[in-house]
């Protein structure tokens, strides 16, 4: 399926139903058809043939995702930017992913025309919302006319690594790779009559990609263009919400919120969770205060979120009682995927044992653009590495202790940064918190946390420290702790380790 087959699969079950939703203003399924086709018909006049890219960059909007089912129709490749990026990260992002058309929001127009002339391939500039000299507004760009292509090439959407470690990497998308995630979210998850989906967070990532599944059900989709956490519990209110995604912190700042208590959650079916590590104990209360509705994802870019699936139900005992010691895992390898455990030298190892998570399935990636060296590297011994460190129990349940690369290897030991935070997070006032390894003569690195305490609270770091020592023992607990008025994050909320680790080390 191509991504506008989700589209016209659910226009199929009801034409003139509710779509896409933002505010007072809603677009049917025929509408959004209607607009997909003039956006197909109005990128091959501009010169746009299959398999060339055209990026969006745009806050979450209606109109602008329904360019990407237009770039689908016209057999391009869909190449989302996060609004959030800065003018050098959207320059790097347009130039190595070769983007010949831009679609953009006003907003975004002095940093569109700040990088514009760095990019010769990017010949055509669409204007949603207003008049830019240099760009086309959007409506006289689109004319009347209507496009149904059959594309040539099956690469649905280029997606960029965060690159905190050095230039970014193009992740290929195939439309095979959106089909296995669609159907496995299908298939693993909770869906009772038309869904209504709630997307809060960027449309660019996780939030927009849930979309596909939602819309093959001939579900609606409610935007919100900013993250409003009170908005949020309102919308899931009168709009009788079934489906949403949160990551960890915008969960934990939710548990927080005044008007939760308030609130009827009864219509949730599924509230999906993922993108980072989640606290056992914040998850626990999610589970006592939102309901028994709480399912993880586990994944990433190269093998979007559906690696292992944990279902409402798995979170629990058969007997109803939640089953703590497994909150800490992703869940179960997901039906269409194979999921093992490797060692440094391409041996698979036995359940509880330690390893690198590594994955067989039609849900990873075709490579990644225009760089083979890593593309081999990720898929050494005919399996895609994912660069998480975790190991299988005897039931299957995958858990991830660290991404390699956030391994401390202290006094010889080697210690979890994710089991360290975890421990962290169940000591109450805590809001969120980041462990990293620092040189040390003595034990080679230290362990180092940094927390950031709820608004109502102050920690204390010996009493912190004594807590932590009774649960993970004198290795693992931090040496240093420091307390600070906020973290930094990346533009999808996680914990920076590397930003923290380079501001301690001056």
């Amino acid at each position: 399926m191509r991504l506008t087959d989700y589209l016209d699969k659910g226009a199929s079950l009801g034409p003139a139903a509710p779509c896409l939703t933002m505010g007072d203003r809603t677009l049917s399924y025929a509408d959004v058809q209607h607009l997909s086709r003039r956006v197909a018909a109005a990128l091959a006049r501009s010169g746009i043939t299959p398999g060339d890219t055209v990026a969006v960059l745009s806050g979450n909007d209606p109109t602008a995702f329904s360019c990407v089912f237009g770039i689908s129709r016209a057999g391009a490749v869909w190449c989302p930017i996060n609004p959030r990026n800065e003018a050098a990260e959207n320059r790097d992002l347009l130039d190595l992913f070769d983007c010949r058309c831009l679609i953009f929001q006003k907003a975004f127009g002095p940093l569109v025309d700040r990088i514009r002339e760095q990019l010769p391939l990017l010949t055509t500039l669409v204007c949603l919302d207003g008049d830019e000299e240099y760009a086309h507004p959007f409506d006289d760009w689109l004319g009347t006319e209507l496009l149904e292509a059959d594309p040539v090439d099956d690469l649905a959407m280029i997606v960029g690594t965060g690159g905190t470690t050095g230039r970014p990497k193009g992740v290929m998308l195939t439309d095979r790779n959106i089909e296995t995630m669609s159907a496995l979210t299908l298939m693993s998850y909770p869906f009772d009559g038309r869904p209504v989906y709630l997307a809060l967070a960027p449309l660019t990532h996780a939030a927009g990609v849930l979309c596909f599944p939602i819309l093959t059900l001939g579900g609606q989709v409610v935007i919100m263009p900013s993250p409003d956490l009170g908005q949020f519990l309102a919308h899931i209110d009168r709009d009788r919400v079934t489906h949403t995604f949160l990551p960890p912190t915008l969960i934990y700042m939710l548990l927080d919120h005044a008007d939760l208590e308030n609130t009827d959650l009864g219509s949730l079916q599924c509230f999906w969770y993922g993108a980072a590590p989640i606290s056992p104990t914040r998850l626990e209360e999610a589970l006592t205060r939102i309901g028994p509705v709480m399912a993880q994802l586990f994944g990433q870019s190269e093998a979007p979120m559906m690696i292992a699936t944990m279902a409402p139900k798995d979170h629990f005992h058969e007997d109803g009682s939640v089953a703590t010691a497994r909150l800490r895992s992703a869940g179960r390898p997901s039906p269409l995927v194979t999921v093992a455990i490797m060692d440094g030298h391409g041996a698979l190892l036995p359940a509880g044992e330690r390893g690198e998570v590594v994955v067989r399935s039609s849900l990873v990636m075709r490579g990644y653009y225009k760089n083979p060296v890593a593309t081999q590297e990720a898929s050494a011994h005919g399996w895609h590495h994912t660069g998480d460190i975790g190991y299988l129990d005897d039931d299957n349940f995958l858990y991830i202790v660290d991404r390699a690369k956030d391994m401390i290897i202290t006094g010889g030991f080697n210690v979890y940064s994710v089991e360290v935070e975890q421990a962290l997070m169940a000591y109450p006032g805590i809001q969120d918190c980041g462990v990293i390894g620092l040189p040390d003569e003595k034990w080679g690195e230290r362990v180092v946390a940094v927390v950031q305490s709820r608004a109502d609270s102050q920690i204390a770091a010996d009493e912190l420290t004594a807590f932590v020592k009774a649960r993970i023992g004198s290795v693992k607990t931090p040496k240093e702790i420091l307390v600070w008025p906020d973290l930094p994050r990346s533009k999808l909320g996680k914990v920076l380790k590397n930003e923290i680790k380079q501001k301690l080390l001056g």
